[in-house]
């Protein structure tokens, strides 16, 4: 039996140490403050009297939980990463603990006015009756992925408390910014030993993922000329009309907001524009390899065919990829993710195996090596205010990676 207060004071006590990451910053981590909730996992991992723990100078946390069979069982292993989006601030984060949910609005802030409502947020129904933690409104919670972090300590203590289950030598790897995709930059595959693993950075209780997009990041550059413009008649060339035309000119349905499941978009994330220069950040994502590589095609043709209207390179793009659909590197050990199935129906949970509609350091880490699918933490709405996760997924988690260590055992066992 998970220990739920001692889960929730775990969970509470890591989201109130603020360690979001900072994709402008060329260190690893990317900032100073994940050293702290770092070194806090890292003791006690030791307290817990866990074999090999150690921290490199990057901030990558490892240890071991020793087999206690005798019997040959591969090393497997549990990652998550403890920093938090820059998309919302995770400075002073206050968690509120809502028991019994009625299924009706959460009022987050009074003073505010920010209230968590089903009538928007629908999934929120799906745990009536049982304990929310939410913000107050004004930070993101940080579930993603301190509820993951969370789930693996607990199943850790619980492993190490209850040696009548039987596994082998599972690895635990905890790991700076991942939410600025640098997760899996510096990570020591060889190091941390295990012959496969699993991330805890899903969201609803059952999702089991094993696909991601291919993702790449475009630049666009529009370069203009800039006159008085009282003068500027045939001489003035504004970059934010070109730019305009360059946004106006992609496929305006194949964006976030109209696309679903394995479909592709191209995103604009920012815009900085004056007369002379315009800049356009974009990122490409699709699951489909040649598609992916079709969409870096059409900006390319785009910008091509805007200067050939200019005469001249009016319009520059650089294209670089982040990371690959992992089902590449899953599907030839497919054993991996049937064995956390089976783990998700033995405890009556219904597996939810479908693609990610984003990255995670698993994809990163399959390319690296080791195949690693990617399992929920529970938590919703990351990244920002609306943010919340229920207790009991999170009790369900910690029960699926305790579970998964078991079964790998017994299926081991000759």
């Amino acid at each position: 039996m998970i220990n739920r207060e001692e889960l929730i004071e775990r969970f509470v006590s890591y989201v109130t140490i603020d360690s979001e990451s900072d994709p402008n910053s060329k260190t690893t981590p990317s900032t100073q403050k994940q050293w702290d909730i770092a070194n806090k996992l890292v003791q006690e991992l030791k307290d817990m009297g866990l074999k090999d723990v150690s921290i490199d100078e990057h901030a990558y946390i490892m240890a071991t939980v020793p087999s206690n069979v005798e019997h040959p069982v591969p090393s497997i292993g549990f990652i998550s990463h403890f920093d938090t989006s820059p998309d919302f601030t995770g400075k002073d984060v206050k968690p509120q603990i809502i028991e019994n949910y009625d299924g009706k609005d959460i009022l987050l802030n009074k003073e505010q006015n920010i209230i968590l409502s089903p009538d928007y947020f629908e999934d929120l129904l799906m745990y009536k009756g049982q304990t929310l933690i939410t913000t107050d409104g004004t930070t993101l919670l940080g579930a993603d992925d301190k509820a993951g972090v969370t789930e693996i300590m607990t199943a850790v203590k619980y492993l190490v408390e209850h040696p009548e289950i039987k596994h082998g030598d599972i690895k635990i790897g905890f790991t700076p910014d991942e939410e600025i995709g640098r997760g899996a930059h510096k990570f020591d595959v060889k190091k941390f030993g295990a012959e496969w693993a699993y991330t805890m950075d899903g969201s609803q209780v059952g999702e089991l993922e094993y696909e991601n997009f291919n993702a790449a990041g475009a630049q666009v550059k529009i370069t203009g000329k800039i006159v008085h413009p009282g003068y500027a008649k045939g001489k003035m060339i504004n970059s934010m009309y070109i730019a305009q035309d360059f946004i106006n000119s992609l496929p305006r349905l194949e964006t976030p907001e109209h696309t679903e499941g394995r479909q592709g978009f191209f995103h604009l994330t920012k815009i900085e524009g004056e007369v002379d220069e315009t800049r356009l950040n974009y990122i490409i994502r699709d699951h489909d390899k040649e598609h992916f590589e079709a969409r870096k095609k059409v900006m390319l043709d785009l910008a091509k065919e805007i200067n050939e209207q200019h005469g001249r390179e009016a319009v520059s793009i650089e294209i670089k990829d982040q990371y690959f659909n992992m089902r590449e590197k899953v599907e030839p050990v497919m054993h991996i993710v049937d064995i956390a199935e089976q783990a998700m129906k033995e405890l009556n949970i219904e597996p939810l195996i479908k693609p990610i509609r984003g990255g995670t350091d698993g994809s990163q880490l399959s390319y690296m090596g080791l195949p690693c699918p990617n399992i929920f933490a529970g938590g919703h709405n990351f990244h920002g205010r609306y943010e919340y996760v229920p207790v009991e997924s999170m009790i369900k988690a910690t029960q699926v990676i305790i579970k998964i260590a078991e079964l790998t055992a017994q299926q081991y066992k000759k």
